[in-house]
């Protein structure tokens, strides 16, 4: 399992156009996305400027067709403006995972 966590700050005043294009991808993800086993969103309850995402992909295939798909490239249009710094993003071999 390939698993993505990226951070993201967006400008202050901003937070709800940011949520609502992560949520996009959540949706896409859901509908069009198989081997994206799990997209989570989080925001935080500190900062609400600050938005946490975990993706898990099937393989390193599942992980590109998804960072190469027109919603994701639909979200960095919106986001790349409303930014507030580098997206931090880093990328991963799952080495264990607990569900309920």
């Amino acid at each position: 399992m390939i698993t993505i966590t990226a951070v993201i700050r967006a400008k202050s005043g901003h937070e709800t156009t940011m949520r609502d294009a992560l949520m996009a991808v959540a949706e896409n993800v859901a509908a069009n996305e198989p081997d994206t086993i799990g997209f989570f969103i989080s925001q935080s309850e500190e900062d609400p400027c600050v938005f946490t995402t975990y993706e898990r992909f099937a393989d390193k295939a599942a992980m590109d067709r998804h960072n190469s798909s027109a919603v994701v490239a639909t979200f960095f249009g919106i986001a790349k403006p409303i930014l507030d710094g580098e997206v931090t993003l880093v990328t991963s071999r799952e080495v264990s995972a607990t569900m309920r």
